[in-house]
């Protein structure tokens, strides 16, 4: 805003034009008397009147959330809430975690270090960027209009360009630790952490018991449905290394996490890796098979 009109080129006032649909509304640029190619020197009145043009711009810019009671737009997945998404695809567990879960069953028990060893960063970031491809919004804040939307609903993880598994598992975790608020709300660490720093190890599985009855139910049964699947990939130990006390390193802080950080991360985070290490040894007990 405090940049000199000068500064304005024609193309640029002829983008908001554009955008805006209203040509009066476009700020213009007062030919200047001094030699061509010479930068125009703007008085204060012209500056204000600029200033005031596009901040009436910005404003008539439509607010996010009509563009999406619209249906012009959906939510991104990574990011979102966790009851907004699995509302949006009626379910209640992701389906983007479902198709890595799948992935990793199908391809990936057997490797060595699974879930420890970090896959290729930037190819995580494709896949990303390929699940969230009708992304509403840009890092500037400009509105995209997806070109092809519902692009998520047509990934496929056996595509050659996820072959590697380390990639899944990475994007997996990385879905995880973007949610606005933990698997674990924030209102029940602490409750968690206590639970396991109860003396009696029947009273911490009862605790953790009735805290995990208490969550809300796409966090649940999201929460029940990974933790099977990483039973799962404790079966495979003996090949794959990856003992409870590994998958507690690796998924504790990923679904707990303080709203403020603690005085003592080293404390805290072999809390929150004891906490997963108990849901895992008493899986059955507090996930109990419906009847």
């Amino acid at each position: 805003m405090d940049m000199p009109v000068g500064w304005l080129h024609q193309g640029d006032i002829g983008d908001l034009v554009e955008f805006s649909g209203d040509e009066d509304e476009a700020p213009r640029v007062t030919e200047g008397a001094g030699a061509p190619g010479a930068p125009h020197a703007p008085d204060a009145s012209e500056k204000k009147r600029v200033k005031s043009k596009l901040r009436r711009f910005i404003i008539k810019r439509p607010p996010l959330q009509s563009l999406q009671e619209k249906g012009l737009i959906r939510d991104q997945v990574f990011g979102c809430r966790l009851d907004a998404l699995c509302q949006r695809e009626s379910s209640t567990v992701p389906r983007f975690v479902r198709l890595c879960v799948e992935a990793v069953e199908e391809r990936g028990l057997d490797v060595d270090g699974i879930y420890r060893v970090n896959g290729n960063l930037s190819v995580i970031q494709k896949l990303r960027f390929a699940v969230d491809r009708e992304r509403a919004v840009t890092s500037d804040g400009r509105y995209v209009f997806p070109e092809q939307p519902c692009q998520e609903e047509r990934l496929s993880l056996a595509d050659p360009e996820w072959n590697d598994v380390h990639v899944v598992t990475g994007a997996l975790k990385l879905f995880f630790r973007e949610l606005p608020e933990p698997l674990v709300p924030y209102r029940l660490f602490d409750p968690f952490i206590e639970a396991v720093k109860l003396p009696d190890p029947q009273e911490q599985v009862k605790r953790v018991a009735e805290l995990v009855q208490s969550l809300p139910p796409p966090n649940h049964a999201t929460l029940r449905y990974l933790l099977a699947h990483l039973c799962r990939v404790m079966e495979r130990v003996d090949v794959n290394r990856m003992t409870r006390q590994n998958i507690g390193i690796v998924f504790g802080p990923t679904l707990l996490r303080p709203e403020r950080e603690p005085g003592s991360l080293a404390v805290g985070m072999a809390q929150q890796n004891q906490v997963v290490e108990l849901l895992l040894a008493h899986f059955d007990h507090i996930f109990p098979t419906p009847s």
